[in-house]
């Protein structure tokens, strides 16, 4: 068995495993088939490449291929290296807003990834007691709750004033989140902060940008290091799709 083989199919079974790890913790999304659909596909190739499938195929649509998976591979790279970008960003003191955008809530409460965002922002409040929070998004399918609510009880909890905390309660993507929280802000060029984890910060700072937020900061929250590959390449589809809306 050739050296490419073997990459194939170990790629492919890492991806398979990993796409069932995160199935297991239940994230809400059906993301997890991708890496099954991914890890079926370097399989497939393992298996091509060992009855030297390629070399029957003619040169140049081999050629033609191969310049296809090169100029994919790069614009995933720069998507990637843009994601990457945003993951130690810190917003300055004595902002108008913080504007914490919404992930999933569970019956329990609000999930891992919505925890960190909301600890981050609640170690901001503290130390900018002047500033008023956001938290927004809407009740989504299987939730108790909507997010800015379940967000909001949260933060109380961590000991910030209810005072200062506005529940935004009907966006359902981080486009009306950021939309929709404009709404409830003083002026659309206050100094704000968006809080939301590493692998999101890039997307959501230009996706503010694109709906008229200038004068725009953002906090990256941490992400669960087990799962940052999962967040980090759903994020790229998630470029690709706003690229193709207009958002971006």
């Amino acid at each position: 068995m050739s050296l490419p083989v073997i990459l194939f199919l170990l790629i492919g079974i890492l991806c398979v495993l990993y796409g069932i790890l995160v199935f297991l913790i239940r994230s809400g999304t059906m993301f997890f088939a991708v890496w099954l659909a991914l890890g079926g596909c370097f399989l497939l190739a393992g298996w091509l490449a060992q009855v030297r499938f390629f070399d029957k195929v003619p040169k140049a649509l081999r050629t033609v291929f191969l310049v296809a998976v090169i100029a994919g591979l790069l614009v995933f790279a720069a998507c990637e290296g843009f994601v990457v970008r945003g993951f130690g960003s810190r917003a300055p003191a004595g902002l108008d807003y913080v504007i914490v955008l919404g992930a999933q809530v569970r019956k329990d409460g609000p999930s891992v990834v919505l925890r960190y965002r909301l600890d981050a922002a609640a170690e901001y409040l503290k130390e900018n007691p002047e500033c008023v929070c956001i938290v927004t998004g809407g009740k989504g399918a299987g939730e108790p709750v909507t997010e800015g609510a379940a967000m909001k009880e949260y933060l109380i909890e961590k000991g910030i004033d209810a005072a200062r905390i506005i529940a935004e309660e009907q966006a359902t993507n981080t486009v009306q989140n950021i939309q929709f929280s404009m709404r409830l802000m003083s002026s659309k060029d206050a100094p704000t902060a968006l809080v939301t984890n590493n692998f999101h910060v890039s997307r959501a700072m230009a996706l503010a940008r694109g709906q008229g937020l200038t004068n725009v900061y953002a906090i990256a929250a941490p992400s669960d290091p087990l799962f940052l590959v999962n967040n980090a390449f759903r994020e790229f589809f998630g470029l690709v799709k706003d690229f193709l809306t207009g958002n971006l």
